[in-house]
């Protein structure tokens, strides 16, 4: 197929419209030709399918004018047409058209392989009750009875849009969740671990946190020089999930111990204790939050302190973006809180307001954050006092500057009226 031509008129210009437009179909292309038409200042268009063989014939064959052209030109581009001047493009296109089918089919045949995989692998029954539990759209293996289980929060709404969180952490993959303060980073994975009944330690990178903290050391106690493990080898040794929060605040040496273990199976040497190898329980589970890594990182200048990852470290997580409940979704946990007393009336205002307040801080008005805990705490101060303002003392106020409490303040009262 020849490449598109150029016309030469009368003040010099060139046309550079001519040529083949395609778009792909599920069973091979649609297409419009644009050539010259026999009168001067028309074209000629002709519109045609290609089936699964490349094979086709022309269907519409029309003459219009310049002005039709270019109406023609804006709807193609909407449908999806683009300017092909290349047999090789037609070999492209099918290929493009053949790539979605080929991956559903692989994708089916892998899913397929996984649950029998799983299904093999959860035969065994501990207790009396089933060795998994379903969290979203996903079968997660159980734990066994532990005190750092953490507590289940009945009202906490697990979004589809975490099933791909979930589905990774039953397949040991190394999972980052990035965002912004109080999004729900780390609540996300105490609430996977509680439904399935796996402890949890979590080590905050506050600046404080020395890789003897993190790694281990060596102590005397009772005139006896003893080791004492980290919460890495801890963790590794006995299967807890590890969550490493705020990871961009962690020191060279700590994140330097962590990448030996940051492959599914990776081992940690404690060269301390004379290079002793700890390897992972096979329930060990490693996560990491951070605020301002990848695409937060337009964001550092709200996170004082943090620090540069390479890619080569991002590349060993897997890293998930989550943003902040959508107002519909926080209606529902308001609801599911503090039932039976918040009605959804009163809850949509609340989460209209987290919304409003949230944008505020997206574009840097205010130098807080509003999480959904905060929300949560505000709103049940407010069920106890009947009073919003009175409420927003202690739980929002009082934790921000005078600046973010007037500019919060003037959202609360565009949404409630102050009693009269």
């Amino acid at each position: 197929m020849s490449a598109p031509e150029q016309i030469d008129h009368e003040d010099g210009n060139k046309d550079e419209n001519l040529g083949l437009y395609r778009r792909a179909t599920q069973t091979g292309a649609q297409w419009w030709r644009v050539s010259v038409g026999d009168r001067p200042e028309t074209y000629r268009l002709e519109h045609g399918a290609d089936d699964e063989n490349g094979a086709g014939t022309v269907d519409i064959d029309l003459i219009v004018d310049a002005e039709n052209l270019r109406a023609k030109l804006k709807k193609w581009r909407r449908e999806g047409f683009a300017i092909d001047g290349s047999d090789a493009g037609q070999d492209d296109e099918r290929t493009r058209v053949a790539f979605m089918p080929e991956l559903q089919r692989a994708s089916a045949s892998m899913l397929a392989q996984k649950q029998r995989e799983r299904a093999s692998s959860n035969d065994t029954v501990r207790d009396g009750s089933s060795s998994t539990v379903r969290i979203g759209t996903v079968d997660v293996p159980c734990g066994i009875p532990h005190p750092l289980v953490p507590p289940i929060n009945h009202a906490y709404l697990f979004s589809p849009r975490f099933n791909d969180i979930v589905e990774d952490i039953v397949e040991n993959r190394r999972v980052m969740l990035i965002g912004h303060t109080g999004a729900g980073k780390t609540s996300l994975i105490e609430q996977v671990a509680a439904r399935s009944g796996h402890p949890v330690l979590r080590s905050n990178m506050n600046g404080q946190t020395t890789a003897g903290d993190f790694v281990g050391f060596w102590t005397v106690k009772g005139g006896e020089t003893l080791w004492v493990d980290g919460v890495l080898p801890s963790a590794m040794r006995e299967g807890l999930w590890l969550i490493v929060d705020e990871i961009d605040f962690a020191e060279p040496s700590i994140l330097a111990a962590l990448t030996a273990v940051l492959e599914p199976h990776g081992r940690l040497l404690l060269k301390e204790k004379g290079n002793e190898i700890v390897a992972p329980h096979p329930a060990f589970r490693l996560f990491a939050t951070a605020n301002a890594v990848g695409a937060m990182s337009q964001f550092r200048h709200l996170y004082q302190g943090a620090n540069l990852m390479n890619e080569a470290f991002l590349d060993r997580w897997r890293v998930y973006l989550l943003d902040y409940l959508t107002p519909a979704e926080e209606t529902d946990v308001l609801v599911r809180t503090l039932a039976p007393h918040m009605t959804r009336a009163l809850a949509a205002t609340l989460a209209a307001i987290a919304a409003d307040c949230r944008a505020a801080f997206a574009r840097e008005d205010l130098a807080s954050a509003f999480s959904t805990r905060r929300l949560l705490d505000w709103a049940e101060l407010m069920l106890r006092t009947g009073d919003p303002e009175r409420a927003a003392g202690p739980a929002i106020y009082a934790k921000v500057s005078p600046e973010d409490a007037a500019l919060i303040r003037g959202i609360i009262r565009h949404h409630i009226a102050p009693a009269g």
